[in-house]
């Protein structure tokens, strides 16, 4: 059996004198999709950063594609941030975004080999984004930046894939068309993919395991598992209800770290910042 992209030994972090999580153990298999919740603040993009290097932990160690994580980071991880609009006097062309994979990590200003081209092109049909790939990108929608970003992240084939809401300020086509991309990927590359969401409902297929995070505890299981009132309501200390709504799972009551409830389906671009407004009612993964 092929190596683990990503394993997580007796992982806490601290911030600010708050613990977001700590004794935290998961091993990613080969091609295994891992969905990461939780309330605003609860340590979901602060996570993503610790496995980028970006982020020092308090406890424990990190190991990616083999090597342990150390400050400098790893190239070969593939990291689709959280959406957020690029200036409009960019200058750099769709296709030149998703360039910066492919040919990133060479020195000087990027110039494409005719192998180069053809990957990007083929990257570019991939994400859908024939129409607008010579656009200058501070013109586009964000939707159609964060498409360009999924293309620049899966640009060297990365058998780990860390995605921080790849699905914000996108229609439900393009959602399952970055999905489907995703999932295809993880299961021609064999690789491990953590992927970070505020909204269970349109990758809940895809999904093999959900790590929560909430209240500085942490819950991993299968969805079948860990998307239940009861585990819920043990997690937050608080009673929670998981519902069906039609195809849909709906979650009423959760409180969040700093409101009597919160609202999974509004997105804030900083979610892990203790300082960011939160909603507050009904809790939905939709």
């Amino acid at each position: 059996m092929s190596e683990a992209p990503l394993e997580i030994r007796g992982a806490a972090l601290r911030r600010e004198g708050r613990e977001l999580w700590s004794g935290l153990d998961l091993t990613v298999a080969p091609g295994e999709l891992i969905a990461v919740l939780g309330p605003s603040g609860s340590g979901k993009t602060t996570l993503l950063r610790a496995i980028l290097g970006l982020e020092p932990l308090s406890e424990g160690s990190i190991t990616a594609l083999g090597e342990p994580v150390r400050r400098k980071g790893n190239r070969r991880i593939g990291y689709v941030p959280q959406q957020r609009p690029l200036p409009r006097d960019v200058s750099l062309r769709g296709r030149d975004l998703i360039g910066l994979g492919v040919d990133g990590h060479r020195f000087g200003f990027p110039v494409h080999r005719k192998t180069d081209a053809a990957r990007i092109d083929r990257l570019i049909d991939a994400v859908g984004a024939r129409d607008f790939a010579d656009r200058p990108v501070g013109v586009l929608s964000g939707g159609e930046q964060q498409r360009l970003r999924v293309g620049q992240a899966l640009a060297d084939t990365p058998r780990l894939l860390l995605c921080d809401e790849p699905l914000t300020s996108l229609d439900l086509a393009n959602q399952q068309a970055v999905i489907g991309l995703i999932d295809r990927h993880r299961t021609e590359a064999q690789a491990g993919v953590l992927l970070v969401t505020h909204d269970i409902n349109p990758v809940l297929e895809q999904v093999d395991r959900i790590l929560y995070l909430a209240n500085g505890r942490f819950t991993l299981g299968t969805p079948e598992e860990v998307l239940t009132s009861e585990t819920l309501t043990a997690l937050y200390g608080a009673p929670v209800y998981v519902m069906h709504a039609g195809d849909r799972l709906v979650v009423v009551g959760a409180p969040d770290a700093e409101e009597s409830h919160h609202h999974h389906h509004h997105h804030h671009a900083h979610d892990d910042h203790p300082d960011d407004h939160t909603d507050t009612g009904t809790v939905a993964f939709a």
